[in-house]
């Protein structure tokens, strides 16, 4: 199987799950130019990006960092954070680690889809 075949597409763009173990799990993320993910946090898993390819910015607790290829960005478990793409739209490579890795771990506190849970 092709990871195109296991691509998922949401409003802000698509990612593909790459591989995972016990206790980890590696995606790619793409964001479509102007797009961005909801304001989100999590439970049970810690997230660290590394932008692969294009441009944006990344929020984690107040802290606004540019997005450029090869830079790291740490989230620990239970920080407000969110991507967004900029004129390039952006690829990030996600590695979670917590004992519950599931899409079912997000906090949406802003969505620009209307996907936040009242």
């Amino acid at each position: 199987m092709s990871h195109q075949d296991s691509r998922v597409v949401r409003p802000w763009g698509w990612y593909e799950d790459l591989l995972d173990g016990p206790g980890y799990k590696l995606k790619r993320l793409w964001l479509d130019s102007g797009q961005r993910l909801s304001l989100q946090r999590h439970q049970h898993r810690s997230e660290n990006w590394t932008v692969a390819a294009g441009d944006g910015v990344l929020f984690c607790d107040g802290v606004l960092k540019d997005a450029t290829p090869g830079i790291t960005f740490h989230i620990p478990c239970g920080a407000v954070h969110r991507a967004q793409g900029g004129d390039q739209g952006l690829m990030l490579i996600e590695v979670q680690h917590g004992a519950l890795l599931q899409e079912n771990d997000i906090e949406r506190l802003e969505d620009d889809f209307g996907r936040v849970l009242s």
